[in-house]
């Protein structure tokens, strides 16, 4: 303040030093120069007081009403980021002030509301050589969501959701892992929302087995209502991402309650919000209830019977996993115990054993007491795509 006074006075006593040269003996730009004169001249010396750099207005600002609006709705969702925050109140309340995402989320980051989650490297994921999911119901994923305590009890939560829409068709907890409990949860669902063309899931049980073609109890039953199962490569969740990043949500979102019959509460106002309210950026922020559409394929009054083409050899599958096949018994699998599996000729003496769409291995009528064979390629495994 003192320099720019003593300038202010040289410059207008005009000792015959010229602004140039003035302004380099007070080691400041011409421009300046003229400023400091300009404001003493309009405000005197009050105008040659230290002024805020800090603009006027600012694009970033949020008016405090809405502020408070974004961060109740944080609280009342923690998991939420800005994005389907703003997605959701601007639906609630449009108008043209709601402000960037960016804005809001350094809203959140003032507020404390937001949790650094340490960045972890991740596969590329893989949805090959899986079908296309093109449509609603195209695929389905289902899994175990891990295993907690509730109370003194363990608690499965048992997950179906379509992959096409993120819909979260299920959320049942089960005190165990159980291939029947998991029929019942299902034939509810397919009664609800009808048919799938596959289902995807690991490899564990009750979804697969170790057995040919690695079938179970529950998949022979999908294959029987048209359903083509898919299973991940093991070791490889990415290959199910869609289906693992709901289960972070659920996992974030839900908490761990006294009871089970609590618990399924708690699994069903999550399966409301997370299909009516959240929206999914993969879904151009619309919400997986807006996107899905239920099955043109109801589930059946009756369980039908697998069709073979013309040509195939038929055999029924006896309580204790065999066939018989020129007058021996041939072991094929106890997880088919009932079922009619077809055999298609091949090269001369040669079968190929198959139920459905599944390869389960091959025979050779010329070796002696030749039983069933791994397939050709060397491994039991499902078709990874309709053929």
């Amino acid at each position: 303040m003192h320099e720019r006074m003593k300038f202010v006075v040289e410059a207008s006593l005009r000792s015959g030093l010229g602004m140039a040269e003035l302004c380099r003996l007070f080691g400041v730009s011409r421009k300046t120069g003229y400023k400091w004169l300009a404001r003493y001249q309009r405000e005197g010396a009050v105008g040659l007081r230290e002024r805020t750099s800090a603009p006027g207005s600012s694009p970033q600002r949020i008016e405090p009403p809405i502020a408070e609006r974004i961060v109740q709705l944080r609280r009342q969702h923690p998991t939420w980021g800005p994005r389907k925050l703003l997605e959701v109140l601007s639906k609630r309340e449009p108008r043209d002030d709601w402000p960037a995402a960016s804005t809001a989320g350094d809203l959140l980051r003032r507020r404390g509301l937001v949790n650094p989650r340490k960045r972890k490297r991740r596969a590329s994921p893989s949805s090959q050589p899986f079908a296309e999911i093109l449509a609603p119901n195209d695929t389905w994923c289902v899994d175990f969501k891990g295993q907690f305590r509730v109370g003194t009890r363990p608690c499965y939560p048992l997950t179906v959701s379509d992959a096409f829409s993120r819909f979260l068709l299920g959320c049942d907890g089960m005190d165990r892992i159980d291939g029947d409990l998991v029929r019942r949860s299902m034939e509810r669902i397919f009664r609800e929302y009808g048919l799938p063309r596959r289902m995807r899931s690991d490899n564990g049980p009750p979804f697969a087995s170790v057995g040919r073609g690695g079938l179970s109890k529950l998949s022979v039953w999908w294959i029987r209502l048209g359903i083509l199962p898919e299973r991940i490569q093991p070791g490889e969740p990415q290959q199910n991402g869609r289906h693992e990043r709901m289960h972070r949500t659920l996992k974030e979102d839900v908490p761990r309650l006294h009871s089970l019959r609590a618990q399924q509460g708690a699994f069903e106002t999550f399966r409301r919000t997370y299909n009516e309210e959240r929206p999914h950026e993969s879904l151009g922020m619309r919400t997986p209830s807006g996107v899905y559409q239920a099955s043109t394929r109801p589930f059946p009054s009756y369980l039908p019977e697998i069709e073979y083409p013309d040509g195939y050899e038929l055999r029924r599958v006896r309580s204790n996993g065999e066939m018989k096949w020129r007058s021996r018994l041939v072991f094929v699998s106890g997880a088919l115990a009932g079922e009619i599996v077809g055999l298609r000729p091949e090269d001369d003496g040669l079968w190929t054993v198959t139920f459905g769409p599944v390869e389960l291995g091959h025979m050779d009528d010329r070796v002696r007491y030749a039983g069933l064979v791994r397939p050709r390629w060397g491994q039991d495994v499902l078709p990874r795509s309709p053929v």
